[in-house]
């Protein structure tokens, strides 16, 4: 590491630091780098020299220990022997590593990171000029472990991945994909959010190599691809970065700050320079060396307060004594600054569930610098509402209406994520009440509703064909429900409604205000229907209703804003979505000068049971047919 390497590390503000920590190919053999300042001695061991700490001792540079051994070639296994302040020896793996041994092994791999040529290059200079805020994004989360086993119960590879979720996901319409943390981690039940290595894809799937051809692969099909990023916390485990030389180096020495208990993880010292630096690096190394088009970071809201997920007595307050956590804030706001000025046309994605002001707001301005936030409470209150029985709907209609109070304080994503599909949850079929007819058809209308709502979109994996268990991350999906009646339907759906959305301009182009949404009644819980329209920037507009009930209305007038006729283009309750057929076909309606619903116009609507429909409005070209009253409705 060179002098202005060393000075940048040590302030906290390098953002490259893989490029020099750690295991790097050099003529003949590889260097080796690693942060260990309370150390009394540090070796390289491996099988390049029997694992034995006296072969290759390394030497101190102001708390960075370097050397290089001759004769190591790729893929060789190897720890770093360290001695601690009290004299005892022990062994850790690199924490910039870029390849791991598999688990239950727990070795680092050298690895020539620097190797894969990509084919991506057309869609990266797309992506460069990639606007997400004004373009449909519609997210596919996935966990790579159970989206599919092979014929033996086996993991499949990247590069299996690569030949069947790749197409899978364009077959279903599907902008992005996220992909559940692919780090290196110890446990299969942390799902990868407990993280031993953060320079390094995880091993079970294949070598490095493997994860860039599946990414590069996503890019050539026009998809995508997010990884989930945890600076947050990190696990316990001896081989890894806890009390990595022997003290308190990448937690802090307050254990009021040093632990999550709620985890049993330690979280991360914010304030530490040589901390600070290995965080923006690991952001960086996944958007530089991997191609990723952003970063979901998860548990957000424990690194902004000290008290997040604690009892009284177990936090310190900062030095002003509050309970935000200020080192945090600050760090979160340089990395997206750095990542944002590096890397054009990229999502920064945080999951955030307290109403921490301004997290998608610029830096510039006192914010975050997020370029989104995951929309928890939009999440929570909608479940909470599509679990009650429709008979009971009515007396909660604010939770469906709420949202639209807050929609644009932030540039949000709509997530129904894996955490709503656990744990005795349920699946989002599941989750529906009523016989299998009506799970199936609040699904739909609940999709439907999610759609056309303000805000981009996130669905996990098995959703989509109406998975019906909950997810288990040592099992594939049940990929045999598509056998049966309502799960093939329930599949096309998700895939015409993901290509509706993405071909139709109101449904995305504006949603960060006003100018995009206008309710057309939001108050009639009696019937538990809602409608609105959405708006895009050349005045083309859809209206979508909603009916969350079972009951069917051949003739529900709906107040207007405007004049113009309506044509029904997407009808969740379409028999070939096993639905029961009911809908506006093909017909044109015009509306009425006839006030309703708090609105000057209105129009007569078939509005089918547990459905969503979505038509079209457009002005009328000659006058407004003469006032009439209306029908009585059935």
């Amino acid at each position: 590491m060179d002098e202005m390497q060393s000075y940048l590390f040590h302030q906290g503000n390098c953002a490259y630091a893989y490029q020099f920590m750690g295991a790097h190919p050099i003529r003949g053999g590889y260097s080796f780098a690693v942060w260990a300042p309370n150390a009394r001695a540090v070796s390289v061991v491996g099988d390049f020299n029997d694992w034995d700490h006296n072969r290759n001792p390394m030497v101190n540079h102001d708390g960075v220990w370097e050397t290089q051994i001759s004769g190591v070639k790729q893929f060789a296994s190897y720890k770093y022997a360290i001695c601690g302040p009290q004299g005892n020896w022990f062994m850790k793996a690199d924490p910039y590593a870029f390849h791991a041994e598999t688990r239950p092994n727990t070795a680092s791999k050298t690895y020539d990171i620097t190797a894969y040529r990509w084919k991506d290059k057309k869609w990266m200079a797309q992506r460069a000029q990639f606007d997400p805020y004004h373009n449909p994004v519609t997210i596919y989360e996935v966990h790579l472990g159970s989206w599919k086993l092979d014929e033996q119960g086996r993991l499949y590879t990247y590069d299996r991945m690569a030949d069947e979720l790749v197409p899978y996901v364009k077959q279903m319409g599907y902008t992005h994909v996220e992909l559940m943390p692919v780090m290196e981690h110890p446990f299969d039940g942390s799902w990868g959010y407990q993280i031993t290595g953060y320079f390094a894809a995880n091993s079970r799937f294949g070598d490095p190599a493997g994860l860039m051809r599946l990414i590069d692969a996503f890019h050539r099909a026009g998809i995508g691809v997010i990884l989930d990023w945890v600076p947050a916390h990190y696990p316990k485990d001896a081989h890894g970065l806890y009390h990595f030389d022997g003290d308190h180096l990448y937690e802090s020495g307050d254990w009021r700050r040093a632990e999550n208990e709620s985890w049993g993880t330690a979280m991360f010292d914010f304030g530490r320079n040589e901390v600070r630096s290995f965080l923006k690096s690991s952001a960086v190394f996944w958007l530089e060396m991997f191609h990723a088009d952003g970063l979901r970071v998860d548990a957000v809201s424990y690194m902004l307060y000290h008290d997040y997920g604690k009892e009284e007595g177990k936090w310190a307050p900062n030095q002003f004594g509050g309970r935000e956590n200020l080192e945090a804030i600050s760090l979160l706001r340089e990395v997206n600054e750095i990542v944002y000025r590096d890397f054009p046309g990229i999502m920064i994605c945080a999951e955030e569930a307290t109403a921490f002001p301004m997290v998608t707001a610029p830096t510039c301005d006192g914010g975050l610098g997020f370029g989104f936030k995951w929309n928890m409470g939009w999440m929570h209150d909608v479940l909470d509402y599509m679990g009650m029985d429709p008979i009971y709907r009515k007396y909660h209609h604010n939770k469906m209406t709420f949202s639209m109070f807050y929609a644009f304080s932030e540039n949000y994503i709509l997530p129904f994520s894996h955490d709503e599909v656990v744990h005795g949850k349920k699946s989002m079929l599941d989750k529906m009440p009523g016989d299998i007819w009506r799970k199936f058809a609040s699904l739909r209308a609940l999709l439907g509703y999610m759609y056309a709502h303000p805000g981009k979109k996130l669905m996990f994996m098995g959703t989509e064909f109406g998975q019906f268990i909950e997810w288990k991350e040592l099992e594939q999906l049940d990929w045999f429900l598509l056998a049966y009646d309502k799960h093939p339907q329930m599949k096309q759906y998700t895939a015409d409604l993901n290509r509706f959305y993405a071909s139709h301009p109101p449904m995305y182009q504006i949603d960060n205000s006003w100018d995009g949404f206008t309710w057309c009644y939001a108050d009639d819980a009696e019937n538990s229907i809602f409608s609105f329209i959405r708006t895009d920037k050349a005045g083309n507009r859809i209206m979508a209703v909603i009916n969350f009930t079972p009951n069917y209305h051949e003739r529900y007038r709906v107040g207007m804003p405007k004049a113009g006729v309506l044509r029904e283009v997407f009808n969740s309750d379409s028999f070939q979505y096993a639905g029961s057929g009911k809908g506006n076909g093909d017909r044109v309606i015009s509306t009425q000068d006839i006030p309703h619903q708090n609105q000057r116009y209105s129009a007569e609507l078939t509005v089918p049971p547990l459905a969503c429909i979505y038509l079209t409005l457009d002005a009328y070209k000659g006058a407004h047919p003469r006032k009439r009253r209306p029908r009585p409705a059935k």
